[in-house]
């Protein structure tokens, strides 16, 4: 992997970049739709690659657990696996350290997860997390490491940092040993919770190890935004420049955009996806709730801005009927379009940076976004 920065904004940390991989160029800012299970939901990988995703998410615990590593790597990697031919990152399974904290075990050694499937019993250490994702054939790959929630007492987070710091640097030495495709790249992840001197200590002991990338772990976990912007502004400072940098689990469209003017570069949600599949869409306007009564004789599409198939073909009425009928093009049709809709912002706000215009983008996107005229009524 090479990371190659193309602009810099003349007034913040913005920048643009391209993320060289050996299945193809990723083009940053970028957002990277998520699919844990070798499937972003709902939608097929032709269809992702109409929309414009560059690159997908999948994760690792799960994969282990169903249908297995060794099996997808029998089956010629995930990429033939599920027929996709751009790159894929891979998540460690560290955030299931957290989301998963009723079913695990967290030890200096890895961690003991009791599966959420069959209550089967599995020991993930950073060794075997970095063997599954070689097994997989993950472009980006990514450590171990400890996520914890919000708040965390200040003795938990310093285990946390151990932890992540200790494992970063055996999966480091497992990379250099056994990864085999001799293309992918390793990203260490940057926790700490919310101190400050924690966050800029695991910075710099990662940069001392000379990673890849650099992903910062451990927020939109429940804390203010002020600190997840404050907390991101002081660890992108303490990351070198000519590395790829990635927030990972933010994903409201002005969060993105305030993170980006801090020099942000990747980042993944599963929100805008999961609500597209309750019925909640991302516009230009603001979020639609389109099973709202008050669409039910609306003849306008999701966003009139939008070129996406759902809003060149469809109503919001129509819309509307699908998920009150629980027919399963709604979900789709929202999934869709809400992604068009992040991959269109992603896209402009690169253009932004690169014309030197991405402080009166970010002013007009955000006055129009957080407007909400036009989302209600005929």
């Amino acid at each position: 992997m090479e990371f190659q920065l193309e602009k810099r904004d003349k007034d913040s940390n913005a920048r643009a970049g391209v993320i060289v991989t050996a299945r193809g160029d990723v083009e940053t800012p970028v957002f990277m739709p998520v699919g844990t299970q070798a499937t972003v939901k709902t939608l097929s990988p032709h269809e992702l690659e109409e929309i414009g995703a560059q690159i997908v998410l999948a994760n690792t615990y799960h994969l282990y657990l169903r249908p297995g590593h060794s099996l997808i790597h029998e089956l010629g990697g995930l990429h033939e696996f599920m027929n996709w031919k751009r790159p894929i990152l891979t998540d460690s399974g560290g955030f299931q350290v957290f989301s998963l904290s009723d079913l695990r075990v967290v030890r200096k050694e890895g961690v003991v997860f009791r599966s959420h499937l069959d209550g089967s019993e599995h020991f993930i250490s950073p060794e075997l997390a970095v063997e599954i994702q070689d097994s997989l054939g993950s472009d980006l790959v990514t450590t171990l490491d400890q996520c914890v929630g919000f708040p965390a007492d200040l003795p938990l987070a310093k285990r946390a940092l151990k932890n992540t710091l200790d494992w970063a640097r055996r999966s480091k030495l497992a990379w250099q040993d056994a990864h085999s495709s001799g293309n992918a790249a390793l990203f260490g992840i940057v926790q700490g919770s919310t101190y400050e001197n924690l966050r800029r200590q695991c910075a710099k002991a990662l940069v001392e190890m000379d990673f890849d990338g650099y992903a910062i772990g451990g927020l939109s976990v429940g804390e203010p935004k002020s600190a997840t912007f404050d907390i991101t502004s002081l660890t992108i400072a303490e990351l070198p420049e000519g590395r790829p940098r990635y927030l990972m689990g933010v994903g409201f469209p002005n969060d993105i955009i305030e993170a980006v003017m801090r020099g942000v570069d990747m980042f993944d949600c599963v929100m805008p996806t999961r609500n597209a599949r309750n019925g909640t869409v991302f516009t230009s306007r603001g979020k639609l709730v389109v099973k709202n009564i008050e669409y039910a004789k609306d003849r306008r599409p999701l966003d009139e801005d939008c070129d996406c198939y759902a809003c060149r073909n469809f109503s919001r009425a129509y819309l509307r009927h699908l998920f009150q009928a629980g027919e399963l093009l709604g979900p789709r049709l929202a999934t869709l379009h809400s992604l068009r809709f992040f991959f269109r912002m992603m896209a402009a706000m690169r253009e932004s940076i690169i014309d030197d215009r991405f402080a009166g983008w970010r002013e007009d996107f955000l006055q129009k976004y957080q407007s909400g005229e036009g989302i209600n009524g005929q």
